[in-house]
């Protein structure tokens, strides 16, 4: 784990830290600045989230996840009800933004509560000699 500065290590819960958007390590303070943006720093234990890399894991698992439901809904939709082409934009755009963008932000602090608690970082070549 990271440098602790003389304080023990709490045990946050990842899961409910994550997906609150709360610091990893003492689980209260504020994991984001904006919607999306990452804060500098924990407001509460002063943890640097230098650390944090997520990539596009969390945009995956959203795409993944809302599009089978949204299109497995809107296929038996078209199947049971054959509404027009207007009312399938009108019934779906705001269920994808509805369901995407908080997934999108819990998805994102869970796997930043992950990576802090597996010590997850990019991979790097041993120096052997």
């Amino acid at each position: 784990m990271s440098d602790t500065g003389g304080r023990p290590e709490t045990a946050a819960d990842p899961v409910k830290a994550g997906v609150l958007g709360r610091c990893p390590r003492c689980g209260d303070g504020k994991l984001f600045a904006g919607f999306l943006t990452v804060a500098p720093r924990c407001s509460n234990c002063d943890l640097d989230y230098g650390f944090i890399d997520p990539g596009d894991g969390p945009a995956v698992f959203v795409i993944l996840i809302v599009g089978f439901i949204v299109v497995g809904m809107a296929l038996w939709v078209e199947v049971a009800y054959d509404p027009p082409l207007w009312l399938h934009f009108l019934l779906w755009l705001p269920l994808i933004l509805g369901l995407a963008l908080p997934l999108l932000r819990a998805l994102k602090g869970l796997m930043i509560a992950m990576q802090y608690r597996h010590n997850a970082s990019e991979g790097r070549l041993r120096d052997d000699v």
